[in-house]
């Protein structure tokens, strides 16, 4: 394992102690947890667009007609 410094607040980093002491780990262990789950959630490299949830773009604003399609210019 690779020993690294970071900065919390005293407040978080007492949380962290006392949550760890109720449930006899470490504060250390919590944080390493923590960025571990942190990395599998939001730093995948091997992640695919099709992985992706569907995005909501909100509602249609007005219909498409014939003149909107722009197929026919990018093709010519």
């Amino acid at each position: 394992m690779k020993t690294i410094t970071i900065n919390v607040s005293s407040e978080t980093y007492h949380a962290f102690q006392e949550y760890a002491a109720q449930n006899n780990r470490t504060a250390s262990e919590l944080i390493r947890n923590a960025m571990e789950e942190y990395r599998r959630s939001y730093l995948r490299e091997d992640q695919s667009i099709f992985d992706a949830p569907p995005a909501n773009a909100g509602s249609i604003l007005k219909d498409l007609t014939p003149e909107d399609d722009l197929l026919q210019e990018m093709l010519e």
